[in-house]
């Protein structure tokens, strides 16, 4: 005889006498303990009673199974064991010394009536075949981290709906920015004139309470004109003279640097400092940026006269090329409609700075499967002509492919993606989604790609199509 009580969530202070055989834990009907947390999976786990040892298995659940902090995929439970299934916490007992349990894993959403309490006995249920496995065993978040995915989970939805008040569609733009804001990272963002790229971050920055700058990136641009400048100050009544440094627009959290192809790459590097080291260093003084701090680019994909195109250095500090296409019609008849009328929106603040620091923190402490790194990790190097294995279309198509900032971005991107969706598990899906935002600027076509009209985003689509997730035999 064993107990076992859950300690969390919707389910929380129903307890279980369970007997010898097989048990399914899970959200499906069908499971001999039903959960009802968003975080289960249907068949997440099983408990069985086997040669006098209880255990414990990951039936392929979506956000793991945890003892004592880790997580595995077959664990022995001993006389008194914590786990946890997603984020519900779990207390097992294999020695039962009570006989007040309230309910049965039989009737567990209907509390029995009378005094009788009768033992449940497992019963093997279908494995749901459609969940990520889980494999590989990696350190359980801690309780706060759990907390704040969860908001995030009701926190997306208010921004979305902020976000709807100015800006119709473009939701996976948005969720695109929200990534890299999560993440920590600089956003290019290429669009036709007319599509409101100014206007989503401008909305942003007003619905994340941060502080908001735009430049106008010119020919006759210069560093000083950004980052600030030295002016010489005369003391009136000493007559001492000194220099102060006058800051920059790029003292801000959220810069918008509009057209940033339309200066030179002198200009053009003064963000360069900003972006990777998050300071500004003039005349050998050293200004921190006040945290956190965003370099939000657009720049226009037909217009190319007069443009100076940005250093392949440069290109690789922005976490995502985000396309901004066209609206869909239905869209476009809507934003007519509203823009051509009388307008007096009311937009609430959803998060403040600090709030965006924490989710920051969050997204770096959620733990990622190495399976998941490893397939991150297999595309990126995919794309480059002259590693191994590399298919033939990449060799014929390629001239440069992505570093291993690419690789890093796409996990960072894939954990902050998680984290605002209110899940716990990263899987080798959000990798995917993510692909063509990451690679797009760092995948370099040759003159054969050029002719054949063949561009970056078409070779990506083929990567992750010929490049596998890992499986068993890869651990």
């Amino acid at each position: 005889m064993a107990s076992l009580e859950i300690l969390d969530g919707p389910d929380a202070g129903q307890k279980f006498q369970i007997d010898n055989g097989r048990l399914v834990l899970g959200r499906g009907h069908d499971c001999d303990i039903r959960l009802t947390e968003s975080s289960i999976s249907r068949h997440h786990a099983a408990i069985e009673f086997v040669d006098g040892i209880w255990r414990i298995e990951d039936l392929g659940s979506q956000n793991g199974v945890f003892v004592d902090s880790k997580r595995v995929q077959k664990a022995e439970l001993t006389h008194k064991t914590r786990f946890q299934l997603g984020s519900v916490p779990i207390s097992f007992d294999a020695d039962l010394s009570e006989t007040d349990l309230s309910v049965t894993a039989a009737a567990a959403e209907t509390p029995p009536e009378g005094p009788a309490i009768p033992t449940v006995v497992g019963v093997t249920a279908p494995v749901d075949k459609t969940s990520a496995p889980a494999t590989v065993s990696g350190e359980m978040p801690s309780e706060g981290t759990i907390r704040d995915i969860r908001e995030m989970s009701e926190v997306y939805p208010m921004i979305e709906k902020e976000f709807g008040q100015m800006i119709i569609g473009q939701r996976a733009v948005l969720e695109q920015l929200l990534i890299a804001i999560a993440a920590g990272g600089h956003c290019l963002m290429v669009g036709l004139p007319g599509l409101a790229k100014t206007l989503m971050i401008s909305t942003l920055a007003r619905i994340l309470r941060l502080k908001f700058k735009r430049i106008q990136f010119t020919p006759d641009l210069m560093p000083s004109d950004i980052i600030g400048t030295d002016v010489l100050e005369v003391n009136e009544t000493t007559g001492e003279k000194s220099f102060r440094f006058i800051k920059g627009p790029i003292f801000t959290n959220m810069l918008l640097a509009d057209e940033i192809n339309r200066t030179p790459p002198k200009t053009q590097a003064a963000l360069l400092e900003s972006m990777q080291e998050r300071q500004v260093t003039v005349a050998n003084h050293v200004f921190p940026l006040p945290p956190p701090f965003f370099v939000l680019a657009t720049q226009n994909p037909l217009e190319q006269e007069g443009t100076y195109p940005l250093p392949e250095a440069q290109l690789d500090r922005f976490m995502f090329n985000i396309v901004v296409d066209y609206p869909e019609a239905d869209e476009e008849e809507e934003i007519v409609a509203t823009t051509t009328g009388k307008q007096d929106v009311d937009i609430q603040e959803v998060l403040t700075a600090q709030d965006l620091l924490r989710l920051q923190d969050t997204v770096r402490e959620l733990p990622v499967s190495p399976h998941v790194v490893k397939y991150a990790t297999r595309i990126t190097r995919a794309t480059r002509p002259k590693s191994e294995n590399v298919p033939q279309f990449i060799q014929d198509h390629v001239f440069c492919g992505a570093g291993p900032r690419a690789a890093q971005f796409l996990i960072l991107g894939a954990k902050a993606r998680a984290v605002i969706h209110g899940r716990l598990n990263v899987s080798c899906e959000d990798v995917r989604e993510l692909a063509l935002p990451v690679f797009r600027h760092r995948i370099f076509t040759n003159f054969t790609a050029d002719s054949e009209g063949i561009t970056p985003d078409d070779l990506v689509r083929q990567l992750l199509i010929a490049v596998p997730e890992p499986d068993q035999r890869d651990y």
